[in-house]
């Protein structure tokens, strides 16, 4: 591994790189942040890779906190929190935001600034609004450091559903029939836009998938079977997000496939298959990290349809600009073809997700894949890109 970049001393062995592993946020999905925090530390080879563990909580305070993988997972059916793992309920880590600068400094209240030394790239595994969206990576490009996974404009992209179809329209990746209501049009008249829905619905038919724009790991998504039940679920989706999408169900098959970047440009992973869970309406956030439900991997398709999906996995990941890694999630329909869902550039990373396990059945361990992220973003430079 190339260290050629890192401050030398002649007298002393080469330093190992520093990664930050910033997790938690602000964000609904702050608990399975912390659980994939969790599985991404205990992955590091610190025989390579100091590593530095950053929690944001909940308000937003920057904690330093345990490295304790043990304590970050899932128990009684509950995800830990930032909280829990804080080393100071009121001491805070701040980055630097001058690029010449990447020493992290953490501060309590009545005491002396302590400096915890310079951070050489920053694995951020925080999903959903200020994490995954663009803003941290925006403030990490502003202070110069490193970083895993995409940047400012494919974050954004990938966390709002609405352009994000756009995008893929307007390169040629069929979606799904769906409609978008903005807060301005909800607030300005309820009854419009509750019309546009039902118009919606008599065109394409019951279910409908109603969610947030911007949320992940099928959080506040409520499949509506009828008229009935669609008040509830607009008010369960705006909980999360003002703006929301109703989506029509599309028939067929879930396909998921992951993208990876390699030296030499994007490669897909073998792609899996999400079978409808047993115990739940659909792939919901329980049946993802709770019950555990199994995906087949890999996929029982043809080897004509597993070249399409990871073809088209790649194009996804090219349309959105995107960087590091990407899970894009499909529909291959009743008449056989692939309609993109969505993809996520910060996919859950936990041993049970989907997203490694693929990669695990392409012939890359969780380990290695771990260390391929942290080396891409090692090669790559913040600006403008």
């Amino acid at each position: 591994m190339s260290t050629e970049n890192l401050p030398q001393n002649p007298e002393q062995p080469p330093r190992k790189p520093r990664v930050a592993v910033v997790f938690g946020g602000r964000s609904s999905e702050h608990g399975i942040s912390t659980v994939t925090a969790g599985a991404v530390l205990r992955a590091i080879d610190r025989t390579t890779y100091d590593v530095l563990p950053i929690g944001i909580t909940q308000e937003g305070r920057w904690a330093l906190t345990a490295d304790d993988p043990e304590r970050m997972a899932i128990t009684d059916r509950r995800t830990p929190t930032v909280e829990s793992l804080a080393e100071s309920q009121e001491g805070g880590v701040v980055l630097p935001v001058d690029p010449s600068n990447r020493e992290v400094v953490y501060s309590e209240p009545g005491s002396v600034p302590k400096a915890l030394g310079e951070v050489d790239v920053v694995f951020p595994v925080l999903h959903g609004p200020y994490g995954e969206d663009g803003t941290l990576q925006g403030l990490l490009e502003l202070s110069g450091v490193p970083y895993v996974g995409s940047g400012v404009l494919a974050s954004a992209v990938g966390q709002d559903k609405e352009y994000m179809k756009r995008v893929f329209t307007s390169f040629g990746l069929k979606v799904g029939p769906y409609v978008v209501i903005r807060p301005r049009e909800w607030e300005r008249d309820e009854s419009a836009a509750r019309k546009r829905i039902v118009d919606f619905a008599g065109e394409h038919g019951w279910p409908l998938f109603v969610k947030p724009a911007r949320a992940g790991s099928s959080i506040g998504i409520t499949k509506v079977d009828d008229l009935a039940g669609l008040d509830e679920a607009i008010e369960e989706a705006r909980r999360h997000d003002p703006k929301f999408l109703v989506e029509a169900a599309v028939r067929g098959r879930e396909i998921e496939c992951g993208v990876l970047e390699f030296e030499e440009g994007p490669r897909a992973s073998l792609p899996a298959e999400i079978p409808p869970p047993d115990t739940h309406a659909y792939y919901d956030f329980e049946a993802k990290y709770i019950d555990s439900t199994p995906g087949i991997v890999p996929a029982p398709l043809t080897d004509e349809q597993t070249a399409e999906v990871r073809r088209l996995a790649v194009a996804a990941f090219d349309a959105a600009s995107c960087e590091g890694l990407v899970r894009a999630d499909f529909f291959l329909d009743d008449e056989g073809e692939f309609v993109i869902n969505e993809i996520n550039t910060m996919p859950g990373f936990t041993p049970i997700s989907m997203y490694p396990k693929m990669w695990e059945a392409t012939g890359i361990g969780y380990g290695e894949l771990v260390d391929r992220l942290i080396q891409a973003a090692l090669r790559r430079s913040t600006g403008l890109r």
